[in-house]
């Protein structure tokens, strides 16, 4: 365990021990949530979190959950803010008590939610925090447990760019626009009224025809035509 949160009549203290020597203040408040990150990530960029489910695969419920028969999770989530994720978290939960079996798995409460619904503080124990450059960006991760009574949630969240805790809104901006220009432009094929005929088959009286092109007016005119001075030549003879 890498953090301690101690607390007196007096003082409160939290300590991260073997945490990467360039954290930030910011950084050091995420790591250091207790089931609360949605919250405060939500308070630093000052708009709604939203938790978008990637997988979630469990045990069968063939009794309620108990610890003689626990039900076993394992999901993970995107927290999304303005169309980007914030952030990605990959759980194994294990649960002994029907109540939370209930919210959890039936009315689809994402984990730290789980716990203010039951007005439970969790134990938390901060395992491991690491940094590494993916793909040109600074990750940071974590790996922790959060624990009560009918309740236990092993956590690996992973932060996709540091700077987001330091350019804040601007990089929610800047990632959209980002996105929005890799996007594949579609090229409509519309084939233009005005194109001539220029090939294609010839019809009897030797009308002229494309295939998936719309001859223009003049071809009309040309065909009214032809066909008016074979009528006059039929007739003559």
């Amino acid at each position: 365990m890498i953090s301690k949160d101690s607390f007196n009549s007096a003082s409160t203290h939290v300590e991260l021990s073997c945490i990467p020597e360039d954290t930030t203040g910011l950084e050091r408040i995420m790591l250091a949530a207790q089931g609360d990150l949605q919250r405060l990530m939500s308070s630093f960029f000052a708009r709604p979190i939203f938790i978008e489910l990637v997988y979630a695969n469990g045990s069968a419920r063939l009794k309620p959950a108990s610890p003689e028969h626990p039900i076993t999770q394992s999901r993970q989530v995107h927290l999304v803010c303005a169309s980007r994720i914030v952030c990605t978290a990959t759980s194994n939960v294990t649960i002994t008590h029907p109540d939370f079996e209930r919210l959890f798995l039936d009315d689809k409460y994402p984990i730290g939610q789980t716990f203010r619904k039951m007005l439970r503080h969790p134990r938390f124990s901060l395992l491991d925090v690491q940094t590494q450059v993916v793909s040109g960006k600074r990750e940071l991760r974590r790996t922790y447990t959060l624990e009560t009574e009918g309740f236990l949630c092993e956590i690996l969240e992973v932060f996709p760019d540091r700077d987001m805790f330091v350019r804040g809104e601007a990089w929610l901006t800047e990632s959209k626009l980002e996105l929005e220009q890799s996007r594949p432009v579609e090229i409509q094929d519309v084939k233009p009224r005005w194109l001539p005929v220029s090939k294609g088959s010839t019809l009897p009286w030797g009308f002229a025809c494309t295939y998936g092109l719309e001859p223009s007016p003049l071809v009309y005119y040309h065909d009214i035509w032809f066909v008016s001075l074979y009528l006059l030549l039929l007739y003559l003879i």
